[in-house]
């Protein structure tokens, strides 16, 4: 096989395979290499209102209708209910110590709840990967994207004018030419390997283990004894059981699957001897009696998997004739479910680069500016990670710490739908003018693990941070530290997106916001 294309994709992701139908819509050769095949299993599961929104603005101005559904809960149950997916209504956070027999769940002080939506139809989605990417890589084909699975990719030469990729397919020699070659293999991926790339360490982040896997048989807790209703149900979202140095996820899916897994610093993995695996498993449950008994019938439907190295960022995402999705160029961790927003702004960038066409004089300016951004997001992304990690020991500051990044991710999303970007030019809104330094400040003082007076005032400030930015209602007095979406929030806060009350309306009608309201 010797063959020549405008771009090649390596990776057949979510993201390759969306990336190649973009190009293969604005007139490019497309070819997608894939080291693996179909269907298959990966981290990286749970998906946001910026992410769905993102997808969903792709879709339209790509002209993919197919993805289009993909974006809310009741528009993919609809069209495409064969595909496993997870109703994801919200942010669920509990916290735990170990041997205690209280369930967190009973108990206002130790919980926290961040409502995405008012009502399942208009939901964010839980993506069962296998599913998933499998679509997405049969729908490119379709749309005349080359695919070929189980290459072996041996070496990679680039210069100014393309790529060549040689390897090996189904036995055979191959050889593949290309005007541009896009990474989309994941962290430490193909081009990190052939290309020999440095790696860098993020600034203050903690090293960081995980170890997860799928099951069946998961029950769900009884969330009763409060004697309020919350929000939405709370195990409809993304779970996270908080504890000294770690945290559990729990994602349940609609076809009777649940994802599952661990992420801790080094020295809790260690103490947690999360290498064993299974066994370690296993033992992190017993420490945790409320969360065991919804494990107690459950089996793991494949093998457990360890990550010796979770947090991961290149240390070069540009270079002649290739670049690095986001996905490929760093990873820091699955707590915010970041990774799927993240890669999402790296394709609209690639796609408006590859819009202007691989002979623009602009091309080498606009990829470096793309690499920018992208490690100036993944920075920003690991700082506020790596500040939650330092204070899971003291839930209160972790949970005000936590409304950094809804304020901004609500903020970022309302800018969007009103069709003003402008507003929100980056992730985390790093590089607003005020509340970036204050962010960048307040993370820094977290890092220390402030306690008493400190904490108490370092958690002023986060709400003082965030007041011009929250259109959610986050800096209202909440005793239940329950947090439901309102639109009466966002009509108060229009101003603080430089809209009328009657644009806001409108964006509450055209998303589906006063659509029919299913009971939490």
């Amino acid at each position: 096989m010797n063959r020549s294309y405008d771009i090649a994709i390596a990776g057949s992701g979510f993201a390759g395979s969306l990336l190649t139908m973009i190009a293969k819509r604005l007139g490019y050769s497309v070819v997608l290499l894939e080291r693996g095949k179909h269907p298959r299993t990966v981290i990286g599961e749970s998906s946001t209102p910026l992410a769905n929104l993102l997808l969903e603005e792709l879709s339209r101005r790509y002209d993919l209708p197919a993805i289009a559904p993909l974006a809310k809960w009741g528009s993919w149950q609809s069209q495409y209910p064969a595909i496993g997916c997870g109703l994801k209504r919200g942010f669920t956070f509990y916290r735990h110590r170990f041997g205690e027999q209280n369930d967190p769940s009973a108990s206002f002080d130790t919980q926290l709840l961040v409502a995405a939506s008012p009502h399942n139809e208009i939901s964010d989605t839980h993506w069962y990967r296998a599913d998933f990417d499998e679509f997405l890589v049969k729908h490119a084909q379709e749309l005349g994207v080359e695919y070929f699975d189980r290459t072996q990719v041996e070496h990679i030469e680039h210069d100014a004018t393309g790529v060549e990729i040689v390897g090996s397919y189904n036995g055979e020699r191959f050889c593949v030419r290309a005007k541009f070659l896009i990474d989309a293999t994941g962290p430490r991926g193909l081009l990190h390997r052939t290309l020999q790339l440095q790696e860098e360490n993020l600034p203050n982040y903690p090293k960081t283990q995980a170890l997860w896997s799928h099951f069946e048989g998961v029950t769900s807790p009884d969330n009763s004894t409060l004697g309020a209703t919350p929000p939405y149900p709370p195990e409809s979202a993304a779970v996270h059981h908080v504890f000294d140095g770690g945290w559990i996820w729990v994602l349940r899916f609609n076809n009777g699957i649940t994802s599952a897994g661990v992420a801790a610093t080094d020295a809790k993995a260690a103490d947690l001897r999360l290498a064993e695996g299974k066994a370690a498993w296993n033992r992190l449950l017993a420490a945790m009696p409320a969360l065991e008994n919804q494990f107690k019938n459950a089996k793991a439907t494949q093998p457990f998997r360890h990550l010796p190295q979770l947090s991961f960022l290149s240390a070069q995402i540009v270079g002649d004739r290739w670049a690095l999705l986001p996905s490929a160029a760093g990873f820091v961790d699955p707590l915010l479910s970041t990774g799927f927003p993240l890669t999402l702004l790296g394709i609209e960038r690639i796609a408006r680069i590859l819009e202007a066409g691989l002979d623009s004089p602009r091309l080498e300016p606009d990829l470096h500016h793309y690499a920018q951004q992208t490690r100036d997001e993944l920075l920003a992304t690991a700082q506020l990670i790596a500040a939650l990690y330092a204070n899971m020991n003291n839930f209160a500051l972790f949970r005000s710490l936590c409304l950094l990044y809804f304020a901004s991710a609500s903020y970022s999303e309302t800018a969007r739908r009103l069709g003003k970007p402008s507003l929100a030019t980056s992730f985390l809104l790093h590089d607003r003018a005020g509340f970036g330094s204050d962010m960048e400040t307040i993370l820094a003082r977290a890092m220390h693990s402030p306690r008493g007076a400190d904490a108490a005032q370092l958690q002023q400030d986060i709400l003082k941070a965030i007041e011009p930015i929250d259109v959610a209602g986050l800096n209202k007095p909440n005793p239940c530290n329950w947090y439901p979406v309102d639109a009466d929030d966002l009509l108060q806060a229009h101003a603080k997106v430089h809209a009328t009350t009657e644009e806001i309306e409108s964006l509450l009608q055209q998303c589906g916001f006063y659509a029919t309201q299913q009971a939490p």
